[in-house]
């Protein structure tokens, strides 16, 4: 499922690259349905603080799901970058970033393309704030 998930972000990220930012929008908010049966704005209301805690205990999520759902926001800070919405961008980063520390914390295995990714956000992050 995460290598399907992989392919589907990888093409929008392709669409964000084109400029097609309405149409990567619109195929971010089918994902986060149809692979976690909720809509964007639910997760995007969450507040970073009380991310992992609401969705592993109120609605039963695994890791499975929060590595779904730090993907899915990693796109939406990518997408947000694009359009110059920094601090949108920020806080996608933000919880992107707490949910795969999350998980590796609680799987405790270290994965060199987890630790590249969350090298990344954390840079996307420090330019974000610096500027």
């Amino acid at each position: 499922m995460i290598e399907m998930l992989g392919e589907l972000i990888a093409a929008i990220l392709g669409l964000v690259k084109k400029g097609d930012y309405q149409k990567a929008s619109e195929q971010l908010g089918r994902i986060y349905y149809n692979m976690l049966k909720e809509d964007a704005g639910f997760f995007k209301a969450i507040p970073l603080e009380r991310l992992t805690d609401k969705l592993l205990k109120e609605h039963n999520y695994t890791n499975g799901h929060l590595e779904i759902l730090a993907e899915l926001f990693n796109a939406e800070a990518e997408l947000d970058l694009a359009q110059d919405k920094r601090d949108l961008s920020l806080e996608f980063s933000q919880k992107s970033l707490l949910l795969l520390d999350f998980i590796e914390k609680e799987e405790k295995t270290y994965s060199i393309d987890k630790e590249n990714k969350m090298s990344l956000i954390r840079n996307r992050i420090s330019l974000l704030l610096s500027n």
